[in-house]
Formats: structure tokens, C-alpha cells, sequence
């Protein structure tokens, strides 16, 4: 399937391909912003598509993706399981609990979590 613009819980939300290319540059973070521009509120990316990097905060890649989506004003849900990379690492534990209580930043385990969050956020 290919990225695709869906309604979730009433909200436009670019939901990318499971099977796309990985997210491993500032500019494929770009590129997503600029679908995301077509009308979606949300970018959903399936965590398995993000670069080991991301997961790895010691290499800034996530802090950087993230203030993209800030910086556009366009929310970023990071959706699968990242069990493994959160068991290894106390600092992106804490980073995933702080985004998770904030609004432009989720992590969540699958569309249908992502859904929850969107009502809850109305």
C-alpha cells in the first residue's frame, strides 16, 4: 500500500506505507511534512520505517526529526512495537513518556491506539 491520506477518529492523517523506504535523513522527514501538507494533521510512520538512529539518541537523529514536525506544525505518531530499543535505554523511555503527554509527538502501538489518542485530543 502506498502512503495514504485516511480519516482516524475524524482527523486527516497520512499513514505511511509499512512497506516504504526507511526514514534515515532530515530530508525523508522533509518529504513526509511536505505529503503531510496535502491536508493531513497527523503523520503516522510505522517505528520499523525509522533508522536505528532514531532510537539512538545519543546521535540527535531523533531530536531532529522531531523538531521538523514541530517546527511545521505537524503532529508525528511513531506506531509499532519499539519494546526492544525502549529495554535498552532508560533516556528514550523518558523521552516516550514525555511525548506521550504532550500533542505533537506520540508514540503507540498501533493505528487503533492512535485513534484513541486523536479523540482523547479533541
Amino acid at each position: 500500500m502506498p502512503d495514504e491520506m485516511q480519516q482516524r477518529a475524524g482527523v486527516p492523517v497520512l499513514v505511511c506505507d509499512p512497506t516504504g523506504p526507511p526514514i534515515a535523513t532530515e530530508q525523508d522527514a522533509l518529504d513526509l511534512i511536505g505529503a503531510a501538507f496535502l491536508g493531513a494533521q497527523v503523520v503516522a510512520v510505522p517505528a520499523h520505517r525509522l533508522d536505528e538512529r532514531f532510537f539512538s539518541l545519543g546521535t540527535r537523529f531523533a531530536g531532529d526529526v522531531m523538531q521538523k514536525f514541530v517546527n511545521y506544525r505537524v503532529r508525528l505518531a511513531v506506531v509499532g512495537d519499539i519494546s526492544t530499543q525502549l529495554a535498552g535505554s532508560s533516556a528514550l523511555r523518558a523521552l516516550v513518556h514525555e511525548s506521550n503527554q504532550g500533542g505533537q509527538v506520540w508514540f503507540v502501538p498501533d493505528l487503533d491506539a492512535l485513534d484513541d489518542r486523536l479523540r482523547a485530543a479533541r
